[in-house]
């Protein structure tokens, strides 16, 4: 079958079709929601159901899948920690409120974000691996700040230093290893270790 063959007749409102998918020519249709015009011919710009309005004489495809789930100033964020440095840490986002990301996004933790109090170093906050929770307060160049200021954010599970071994919550909010014993501090939420991923 040819491109250039107009086959409206044979296309039909609820129809599925793909991105770059041709569903008419401007001479016939005025594009509308989810189609683009690429040398006199609409296509379709993404995954969805068509819909052809022919008193109108328009033609739009609607998304199967939601608007995808990106971090925003203001959302709460899981992430795994995969750099610590005195002042920063960088955190692989994994969650944005309840939904898992199908990709990631990296997030940055500030010294002076970490909490009320001062903080001398990054290595008493978190830890390379460590899961944590937090607030995105800026999205400036194109990167995600965030923010464990309050009682619900900070580490929520750790993993020790030494051995790799779980850290659970030992006396006066100081972390130990399960495996070697070995007592470690972080910036642990209030529901550490309770919370389910």
């Amino acid at each position: 079958m040819r491109d250039d063959v107009v086959l409206v007749g044979i296309r039909k409102s609820g129809e599925f079709v793909t991105p770059g998918e041709k569903l008419g020519v401007i001479e016939e249709f005025i594009p509308d929601f989810g189609t683009y015009v690429n040398e006199g011919s609409v296509r379709s710009k993404v995954v969805g159901s068509l819909l052809l309005d022919l008193t109108n004489r328009k033609v739009s495809v609607y998304p199967l899948t939601r608007r995808p789930s990106i971090p925003r100033v203001g959302s709460l964020v899981i992430g795994t920690v995969v750099g610590v440095q005195d002042s920063l840490a960088s955190i692989r986002i994994i969650k944005v409120g309840a939904k898992f990301l199908s990709g990631f996004f990296t997030g940055l933790l500030h010294i002076s974000e970490v909490s009320f109090r001062y903080t001398e170093s990054m290595f008493d906050v978190c830890r390379l691996g460590d899961i944590m929770r937090a607030k995105v307060i800026s999205n400036k160049n194109r990167a995600y700040h965030l923010s464990t200021k309050g009682l619900n954010l900070g580490v929520i599970y750790a993993f020790c230093s030494r051995c790799g071994g779980y850290l659970t919550l030992a006396r006066q909010r100081r972390l130990r290893c399960n495996s070697c014993g070995h007592i470690e501090r972080r910036k642990i939420a209030s529901d550490y270790g309770k919370f389910i991923l």
